[in-house]
């Protein structure tokens, strides 16, 4: 890991930097998969899920077979916390349905807006090293409230061709039916133009390694939107003298074993606080079965120190982190003067971890900096809104003048004329 001491505001930027990706060449690997996924459809979706994953499928979608098989071999434990979990994100985000917005601008000028739902909606869940059935929960859960008539979800399958029972019996408890036994690059393919198995989607949802975050972004070139921008995993630590250094060191761990490519980044004003969270890591880092990984991303940490709370704060706002966690005496400063977060985990008992899982809130969050214009994944997530608009014939009287007006300096004229004939209709009725 790397260590500052009261670096200067200067340096942040640099200090702030993410493990770098050359996207541009990530792209052109994307591009004539696409293409050729556009053209042949399911044909190159099993040629490239045999090229990348390394399994051969006849068949790409999962039938009610396979589903009730994996339901049976999911331990009683692991349901009870898979359905505990899916109480608390659903009461959160049902929480964030919202009502007609109704407000008369003007007399006679009623405005209102409404939300709808996101007809068609593609949810990407990682395989390999670790399942992430939890990500199904964050996003079939928001897209069933929202009321999305078609969801879609994509999973990479192991070398056998099977999918993790865990994520096919979280599928099944969602009520989603659509599931396919692809991932990668061909799995955002399939989604964005649709194929002979797959349908096409409006937008797509969920994380994924460099290939698939690069392949998201080339399908919003194609009118599919995506939830963000994302990439590696991250988090910062906000512990002064009242946090407990093994409680920082394991949150710091727990990102980190995510993957080689994600970074955690402690500030402190207490140089203490600091030596210990190291002292800690260490220790910890020992246990892990993911050592090699974690260790890696451990390479891309940093350890800043300020002697002053503004400075700190600063920082904190200046990297935008996907993950804060906040455990000091001076709370509610941190809390009130931040700007830049996807979520935030308050106090001792606070780790990160019950947000990846299950109190409540949104694991899908913006990563390398983007949290400065983005939010995590809800409920709005899977609704548009619309603006309507009803006027009466006073109301066009009241502000007609205004609008002839506008579009004349405008150089508009046809749409100065579509309020002029209705106004001389009105004045030929009176």
């Amino acid at each position: 890991m790397k260590k500052y001491k009261n670096p200067s505001a200067a340096e942040w930027p640099s200090i702030c930097l993410r493990p770098v990706q050359d996207s541009e060449a990530l792209e052109q690997m994307v591009l004539p998969v696409f293409e050729d996924i556009r053209k042949n459809g399911d044909q190159a979706v099993r040629k490239y899920t045999e090229q990348f994953d390394k399994v051969r499928l006849d068949r790409l979608e999962v039938n009610a077979e396979e589903i009730d098989r994996a339901e049976a071999s999911v331990s009683a434990d692991l349901k009870q916390a898979i359905m505990k979990a899916y109480d608390n994100i659903y009461k959160f985000h049902k929480a964030q349905k919202t009502s007609r917005m109704e407000v008369e601008t003007t007399q006679g000028v009623l405005c209102w807006r409404e939300k709808r739902p996101i007809e068609k909606v593609g949810l990407y869940i990682p395989g390999g090293t670790a399942p992430l059935f939890s990500t199904i929960l964050m996003l079939a859960i928001p897209a069933r409230i929202a009321g999305c008539k078609e969801v879609v979800l994509c999973t990479p399958p192991d070398k056998n061709g099977e999918i993790d029972p865990a994520i096919l019996f979280t599928a099944g408890y969602c009520g989603l039916t659509k599931i396919f036994k692809i991932g990668g690059i061909q799995a955002i393919g399939a989604m964005t133009f649709g194929t002979e198995s797959i349908p096409a989607v409006y937008k797509i949802f969920g994380p994924g390694n460099q290939y698939v975050t690069a392949a998201k972004q080339v399908a919003t070139r194609f009118q599919v939107a995506i939830d963000m921008p994302a990439g590696p995993s991250e988090l910062l630590v906000m512990a002064d003298d009242v946090a407990d250094p093994s409680f920082v060191a394991s949150d710091l761990l727990s990102q980190a074993e995510h993957g080689a490519d994600s970074q955690v980044i402690l500030v402190s004003t207490s140089q203490n606080m600091i030596d210990e969270v190291e002292n800690e890591v260490s220790r910890q880092l020992e246990d892990l079965p993911r050592k090699a990984l974690a260790l890696r991303a451990i390479e891309n940490s940093r350890f800043v120190y300020f002697n002053k709370r503004e400075d700190a704060l600063g920082f904190i706002n200046e990297y935008g982190p996907e993950h804060y966690i906040l455990c000091s005496r001076e709370e509610d400063y941190y809390l009130d003067g931040l700007i830049n977060a996807g979520s935030v985990f308050v106090g001792n008992y606070t780790p990160e971890s019950a947000g990846d899982y299950a109190s409540g809130t949104n694991h899908t969050l913006p990563t390398q900096g983007y949290a400065k214009q983005y939010s995590g994944v809800s409920l709005d997530s899977f609704l548009k809104s619309i603006t309507f608009q009803k006027i009466s014939e006073q109301g066009l009287q009241n502000i007609g003048k205004t609008v002839e007006v506008m579009a004349k300096a405008e150089g508009l004229q046809a749409h100065k004329n579509a309020v002029s004939i209705r106004l001389r209709h009105l004045m030929k009725k009176q």
